[in-house]
């Protein structure tokens, strides 16, 4: 019988050749992946029990591989082509994300794992926008980008017939697996010569920068890849010293002792050389980009979370710090009184031994300590905040007069296939971890209680 590589194996070994790759077409990526590392290194050695919890929790050793990747796409036989791709490594799309709402003509998903034991092992994640032509008002300039889409092949013949084979077997071999990535690499790489004209070129970026940046290149070039840091705020602060420019503000909540959602900042675009048929030109295309990711927040949580967000965008008085720590103060700063409000999701996990005799509530149980709740990390991305970053990285400040257009519907008719619904996954995940460790501890009759509440 024929032994098959396991997704997750296949996704590391992606993800470090796209990472390989990167630091050698992006220098001040591998300078950011250094300084992270460093900060990262510091952050657990000041805070040991941030470090203990990480380490209980399994999750201390999917830091230094975590990754996430964006990628923008023209059509959607792209679109499909990309979703199979990444079906090989163990990824499938979770969320909806539409950008129209801050002017960006894009909408969204994000490719990732979803089983918990795959995202302990590598949470490797792409976000992957899809082009929507339909708001651009120029409908000649329309015509001209579809026929453009319409002539290039983003995936390799090779890349295809080993996602046949995949589909076909139920997997890759490892040295199918090991041929697939270096024929999948190539979606992703750098090339400077465009596919467009300069003055077509300009059309483009008229209509928006990011349209241009889709349309006039042989493929979906990796446009930033990000790792993830313990401490931000020290990034930030550090970028600068290592001849990195950051953006502004970081984007996203504000700084907290018990850390929400996501929050982001980068260093500005690059300025690329690029040759339109023959003629040098430049282009802003890719950046580099870093997150620290906080408890995932159930729906209750996200309502604070997206009315603080609203007042700060609001305000007017302050700066933009303060604005956002007032605007944020609402919201519970402490990891019990999220999880006893219910405005966050947790894992649960049984320690040492159980109790004697029956517990009287599930507060009881983790007051004693046999019980303990970890938060869940936030796998999943902010269109605000993602927004936030296309406009400062691709000079597009100013191109946000689309009405919001969400339109769920259509990208699952482009992707082939529904997205998930990543508060779904959360919920299962808390679930399933309480009745494990409830049945471990002998406590199974709390599970009665904890539904009702």
């Amino acid at each position: 019988m024929t032994e098959h590589m396991h997704p997750d194996a296949i996704r590391t070994l992606f993800s470090q050749a796209m990472s390989d790759m990167y630091r050698t077409e992006v220098p001040q990526y591998g300078t950011l992946i250094d300084l992270v590392r460093e900060v990262n290194a510091d952050t657990l050695v000041a805070d040991p029990a941030l470090s203990a919890q990480l380490r209980a929790a399994g999750e201390l050793d999917r830091l230094d591989v975590e990754r996430h990747g964006a990628i923008r796409l023209g059509s959607a036989q792209e679109l499909q082509a990309i979703r199979r791709m990444f079906a090989v490594m163990g990824m499938f799309p979770v969320g909806y994300y539409d950008l129209s709402v801050a002017g960006i003509p894009v909408h969204s998903t994000a490719f990732r794992p979803v089983d918990e034991t795959s995202l302990k092992r590598n949470p490797f994640r792409v976000f992957t926008s899809l082009l929507r032509l339909d708001l651009i008002k120029d409908r000649t300039l329309v015509a001209e980008a579809e026929e453009i889409l319409n002539q290039r092949q983003i995936v390799t013949d090779g890349a295809f017939a080993l996602m046949d084979r995949a589909e076909a077997n139920g997997g890759l071999t490892e040295a199918e697996a090991e041929e697939f990535v270096r024929e999948a690499l190539e979606t992703f790489r750098w090339h400077s010569d465009a596919t467009v004209s300069a003055e077509t070129y300009e059309k483009l970026v008229a209509a928006h920068r990011l349209v241009a940046d889709v349309v006039s290149f042989r493929g979906p070039h990796i446009n930033h890849l990000t790792p993830r840091t313990l401490d931000i705020d020290a990034v930030q602060r550090a970028m600068p010293e290592r001849g990195i420019d950051p953006k502004a503000v970081i984007e996203g909540p504000p700084r907290r002792a018990a850390d929400i959602l996501l929050r982001q900042t980068s260093f500005k675009a690059l300025q690329e050389e690029v040759i339109f048929h023959g003629i040098p030109g430049t282009h802003l295309a890719r950046f580099g980009e870093i997150e620290q990711r906080g408890v995932a927040l159930t729906p209750k949580g996200r309502a604070l979370y997206d009315l603080a967000l609203a007042e700060v965008r609001a305000g007017k008085s302050g700066s933009y710090t303060e604005r956002l720590e007032a605007g944020f103060a609402a919201l519970p700063d402490n990891h019990d009184t999220m999880r006893r409000d219910a405005l966050a999701f947790y894992r649960y996990r049984a320690t040492g031994t159980a109790p004697a005799s029956k517990a009287d509530s599930l507060d009881a149980l983790i007051d004693s300590g046999a019980l303990v709740a970890d938060p869940q990390v936030y796998e999943d991305f902010l269109p605000v905040s993602a927004a936030g970053i296309f406009q400062s990285n691709l000079g597009s400040d100013d191109q946000s007069s689309y009405r919001p257009a969400a339109n769920k519907d259509a990208f699952e008719t482009a992707l082939g296939a529904q997205v998930s619904d990543e508060i779904a996954l959360y919920a299962a995940t808390e679930a399933k971890s309480l009745v494990i460790a409830l049945e471990t501890l002998g406590q199974s009759h709390l599970l009665a209680d904890h539904k009702a509440a």
